[in-house]
């Protein structure tokens, strides 16, 4: 038998990045893009590279570019930390694997280190298949957790619970991170929600912005503990804004979504240092054509709402002239069900 899974980007439509700060958010996966992982039994262990861990180039040019786009590293790492967590989970409660071995491959079409947690993806997309594999039943906001510890313990990388929680309940998730429900049950207050297609929810991207997310989380994390008055007001304002977005989402109040993201990331102008001009530039051509803007994750990608299609197309012909893609995201609404998880028999 052949395992198939995939797991699909992340889009973070309010509150980031407060969910590293026991904070609120408001997320969502879409699946104009993917992270597909394949497991089959074989007698070894074997991890299968893929097009992003290749290290062989037409020229020094062709590896600079590489390296700008796709980093040091490429998915073979996240496999190698995502089994490894995942066997030390299971023996941590007692979960008896069998001592069968397996091959295992990934793919990847999701926008790399642009704020749509494609490293993220591949590793939801992996466990999901050795939760397959091995038949064990992890729920969705363990598996959250398991999917943040392999970033943060395995790999070293400052990030918060907000994409894997999306991507492990693959649908719009309203999440209360508040300390005392985080310390009480071990993750926050997960709500599933709808979001309307009257909303017109676009995202953008640039793929020579390439940027990792702990270069954002580092510089707050340091201010966050030092207790900068700044950062600690602006996190709570995040939360704030998360909760209003939540009711005008209910509600269908247009302009009032667009006020709160289009304030989310003025926010984030006012505490962080690290907003880069190109990423501000994306912001503002949005808006100049009466769109709203924020951060999709920490840069490189940005959400919003625009108000018809006639600006839908303004807006793609202003961003396009810079590089910068434009999409409508297809909204995932598989819930609990993990729906892409399959498997097939091997000829």
């Amino acid at each position: 038998m052949i395992i198939k899974t995939r797991s699909f980007p992340r889009a973070a439509l309010i509150g980031n990045p407060s969910d590293g700060y026991f904070g609120k958010t408001i997320a969502f996966v879409f699946n104009n893009y993917s992270a597909g992982v394949q497991l089959y039994e074989t007698p070894e262990l074997d991890l299968l590279p893929s097009l992003r861990d290749h290290s062989r180039f037409k020229s020094i040019s062709q590896l600079a570019d590489d390296v700008s786009l796709f980093g040091y590293y490429g998915g073979i790492r996240l496999l190698k930390a995502t089994i490894k967590r995942f066997h030390d989970y299971c023996m941590e409660n007692g979960i008896k694997l069998d001592d069968r071995n397996f091959t295992i491959r990934y793919q990847t079409d999701i926008p790399n280190r642009l704020g749509l947690a494609g490293s993220s993806a591949i590793i939801t997309a992996c466990i999901r298949a050795l939760k397959q594999f091995y038949r064990v039943k992890i729920s969705p906001p363990i598996l959250a957790n398991l999917v943040l510890s392999v970033e943060t313990e395995e790999l070293g990388i400052a990030a918060g619970l907000q994409d894997r929680v999306a991507q492990a309940y693959n649908e719009p998730v309203f999440m209360n991170f508040d300390e005392k429900i985080m310390k009480t049950n071990g993750y926050g207050h997960y709500e599933t929600m709808s979001i309307p297609d009257s909303m017109n929810l676009y995202i953008a991207f640039r793929t020579d912005l390439s940027e990792g997310s702990e270069i954002l989380h580092s510089h707050l994390r340091e201010d966050y503990e030092n207790g900068v008055g700044e950062v600690l007001e602006a996190i709570h304002e995040w939360s704030d804004l998360t909760e209003q977005a939540k009711s005008a989402i209910a509600s269908e109040d247009h302009n009032e979504l667009a006020q709160l993201i289009n304030r989310n990331f003025d926010l984030r102008c006012e505490v962080c240092n690290t907003v880069s001009d190109k990423n501000k530039l994306m912001v503002e051509l949005a808006r100049s054509v009466g769109a709203s803007a924020k951060f999709t994750g920490s840069g490189g990608g940005i959400i919003g709402t625009y108000k018809d299609e006639k600006m839908f197309s303004e807006l793609t012909r202003k961003l396009k002239k810079h590089k910068i893609e434009t999409v409508k995201p297809s909204l995932v609404t598989g819930g609990r069900k993990e729906s892409y998880e399959t498997s097939e028999d091997i000829y």
